[in-house]
């Protein structure tokens, strides 16, 4: 009946017209040229975000800081979160005040076109766990290009470390973003393919494409962002993305961010869980609401105990040692 045709168009809409009523707001606060970056290509990379100084002390704390993680495993990839919380935030002074820059704060809100503070972490994604070489990538779907739900949303990587182009960069398809006749159509054709038919991840919303279908939308090729560290990456991901391959084994350690809000509500802000003091309580809640109700929802992250970002993994410019999946 097109009802998806219809959702997507109405998101996109409501999407739109919240980023130019913030766009009104931010205009001494967010640099024109990251606004214009993000609107032309879904991301903008924003390379030495602190001064070497700065960034070095954050990089220092962050890496040496022990807390609570939790991982999941997909194929022979791993993801490694740490809450940022009132305990890291209290414990490390320089990430509460990269948190409070104007700037960042006000490209977080125009990327996710709504007033709200994103979820925080720090984040390690470590490569080529199994040591069959013939199983390598095997079953991880965020190798394969996807868009994660059919509505616009904020994911932000801060990377600590320097990312090659054969280290799991992440790869974005330049003004995937934006909802061209082409696009609708795709997701038209796919919101009436029957699931049966569709990979796991698509069937629940999270289409994924083929490189080879970008040409038939008018869409370029996929751009790995290989980026030293101190770079700030922040996109929409309703554009096409995904992890990049890595030719051996390797881990990547970022400051990751993710908004996404009911893409139908008229207003930018209105928040309450947003507030201070509540904020930065939130993943804890939810990871912890998750347990309570894993019978019924699922929860794919493991708590592992108390580690560091890179724990049994060398500095950076050192080959790493992956531990024991």
């Amino acid at each position: 009946m097109g009802l998806h045709r219809a959702r997507v168009k109405l998101a996109m809409a409501m999407a739109l017209w919240r980023r130019r009523r913030l766009g009104r707001r931010l205009v001494t606060g967010v640099p024109a040229q990251w606004r214009e970056s993000f609107d032309r290509d879904g991301f903008v990379a924003i390379p030495d975000f602190l001064p070497p100084e700065d960034f070095a002390r954050l990089r220092a704390a962050l890496l040496d800081y022990r807390a609570p993680a939790r991982e999941m495993r997909q194929g022979d990839a791993i993801t490694r979160r740490m809450a940022v919380n009132p305990a890291m935030l209290a414990a490390i002074p320089e990430l509460r005040a990269l948190y409070g820059r104007k700037d960042l704060r006000g490209l977080f809100q125009y990327a996710s076109s709504f007033a709200v503070e994103p979820l925080h972490y720090i984040q390690t994604i470590l490569t080529h766990c199994d040591d069959n070489t013939d199983q390598r990538g095997a079953s991880d779907p965020q190798l394969m290009l996807h868009a994660d739900a059919f509505q616009p949303s904020m994911k932000a990587w801060y990377f600590l470390n320097d990312v090659g182009p054969d280290e799991a960069p992440f790869t974005y398809v330049p003004g995937s973003h934006q909802l061209t006749p082409k696009r609708l159509e795709w997701e038209y054709s796919r919101s009436i393919t029957p699931p049966e038919q569709l990979d796991r991840l698509s069937a629940r919303g999270s289409q994924r494409i083929a490189v080879e279908e970008l040409a038939e939308l008018g869409l370029p090729k996929p751009l790995a962002l290989a980026v030293p560290a101190n770079t700030l990456v922040v996109a929409d991901t309703f554009g096409f993305h995904a992890r990049g391959v890595s030719a051996g084994r390797a881990i990547r350690v970022e400051l990751w961010s993710y908004c996404r809000r009911n893409p139908f509500l008229p207003w930018v802000g209105g928040d309450m869980l947003s507030l201070p003091g509540l904020a930065e309580r939130r993943v804890d809640w939810l990871w912890a609401l998750r347990d309570r109700l894993k019978r019924h929802v699922g929860q794919p992250w493991t708590p592992v105990g108390a580690l560091r970002a890179m724990d049994s993994a060398a500095d950076a410019g050192e080959p790493p040692v992956i531990p024991k999946c």
